[in-house]
């Protein structure tokens, strides 16, 4: 039988984190440009911002990339509408890297203690700031 972790399993991506796909399906998108009136097709990584997170089992999802679509059908009863739903999938956290806020480019992301603060850090030294969170938790936190 399969053991259980206990505990808290963290993720160094964050919800609201801006990725980059260095692999599978969205990291091998074509996308045509237009130069001097020629097409030209090259590969571009997708970048988005993170919708959402699960640690547990080590997936995310991203804004726009691995799109798939649910045909779903209509309970009345219910108030369900049938039709197609289309969203993002689940992807691994180890197909996407967090873009570094000085370059640009994919970096892996580690912790540091500066002026008696936990941060994340890139590779370049900068660091890497907390994505923004929604209104209503900083309401809570004003309350308290």
């Amino acid at each position: 039988m399969k053991e259980v972790k206990k505990g808290t399993i963290r993720s160094k991506i964050k919800r609201g984190d801006t990725v980059v796909f260095i692999s599978g399906r969205e990291y091998n998108r074509y996308e045509k440009t237009t130069k001097g009136g020629k097409e030209e097709v090259q590969r571009v990584p997708l970048r988005g911002q993170v919708i959402a997170v699960d640690p547990r089992k080590g997936k995310i999802k991203v804004e726009g990339a691995m799109m798939m679509k649910r045909h779903r059908k209509a309970v009345p009863q219910q108030g369900i509408e049938g039709g197609i739903i289309e969203g993002e999938a689940w992807v691994d956290i180890s197909n996407v890297a967090v873009v570094d806020p000085k370059g640009g480019k994919p970096t892996r992301v580690r912790y540091e203690i500066r002026d008696g603060v936990k941060v994340r850090v890139a590779k370049s030294g900068e660091v890497i700031p907390e994505p923004a969170r929604k209104a209503n938790a900083k309401k809570k936190e004003d309350e308290q």
